[in-house]
């Protein structure tokens, strides 16, 4: 998740932290995480205690904001990347 303002990823929105299996670590989730479930390193505001850390997994550092599967709002998101799981 890329936590900017500038026209990309909406700041809070975590959806690419919820939505997706994870099958890489994560600090405080050793086998990974299963799709629908919140990332432990999710603050309460939504955004991830490991970004621009090195102990982020490398599949959470290369998911990048995009617009059409982020949609306009967060439960979009949350619907869009949660479709793209399971038809994967």
């Amino acid at each position: 998740m890329t936590e900017s303002t500038d026209g990309g990823c909406r700041p809070g929105c975590g959806a690419c932290c919820i939505a997706p299996s994870i099958s890489s670590p994560i600090p405080g989730m050793p086998e990974g995480k299963p799709a629908g479930v919140r990332c432990v390193q999710l603050d309460e505001h939504n955004l991830c205690r490991l970004f621009g850390h090195p102990e982020r997994p490398a599949v959470c550092a290369r998911f990048d904001y995009d617009a059409d599967l982020c949609g306009e709002h967060r439960d979009q998101a949350l619907e869009r990347i949660a479709a793209l799981e399971v038809a994967t």
